[in-house]
This record gives C-alpha cells, sequence and structure tokens, in this order.
C-alpha cells in the first residue's frame, strides 16, 4: 500500500503515522473579486488557508483575495472527507454560496 505523496508530506508534517485517526479540517474559502468558492481539506487549516491567500497555491492563486467561509474540524480524515465531498456537490455549493452571501450583507 503506497500513500500519494502529498499524504506522504502531511504525514511528516504532523509527525503521524495513522493518517486516518488523525483529526482534520474542512475549510472553504470565498474570492473577494470573483465569483468562485474553493473547498478543501487539511490537517492545518489555519496554514493552508495562509498559503491560499498569500498565493502559494496555484489552484487558488488568480482569485485572490478570499474571505474564510467555514472551517469545520473532524476526528477523522474520512469524517472530514465526506463533509468535503458534499460540501463540493451542487446543494453543498448553494449552501455556501448563500451563507457567502450572508456574510458579504448581500442576502438582507
Amino acid at each position: 500500500f503506497a500513500l500519494p505523496p502529498r499524504w506522504r508530506t502531511c504525514l511528516r508534517q504532523a509527525g503521524a503515522l495513522d493518517f486516518c485517526a488523525m483529526s482534520c479540517s474542512v475549510y472553504a474559502l470565498s474570492s473577494t473579486t470573483r465569483n468562485y468558492i474553493y473547498v478543501g481539506l487539511s490537517l492545518n487549516a489555519q496554514e493552508r488557508i495562509s498559503r491560499h491567500q498569500e498565493g502559494r497555491e496555484r489552484t487558488t492563486r488568480p482569485y485572490r483575495p478570499f474571505i474564510v467561509l467555514l472551517v469545520e474540524e473532524f476526528g477523522d480524515r474520512p469524517s472530514a472527507r465526506a463533509r468535503e465531498k458534499q460540501l463540493k456537490s451542487g446543494v453543498g455549493k448553494a449552501y455556501l454560496r448563500e451563507l457567502r452571501d450572508v456574510l458579504l450583507n448581500k442576502g438582507a
């Protein structure tokens, strides 16, 4: 069983061996300049969000700056992954768009 390179990096950074038992965070970011919402999963959400804001992540660099829509903590990676998938679905994206509109006072 070989872990993908990104997981190996996360495991090294966390100093952990069992990635299924680690707590993970799911986070959602919204671009303040474009109609773009990003949903991600990380062992360290604060560090990861900083990387997005600083332009150190290629996929989100063109959409900076961001507001944080939500950060949710989970006790294990499978639970976090299930929530990430739900937020990336049509229903999840609609929920995040509503949340963004409320946070930016567009829903009032």
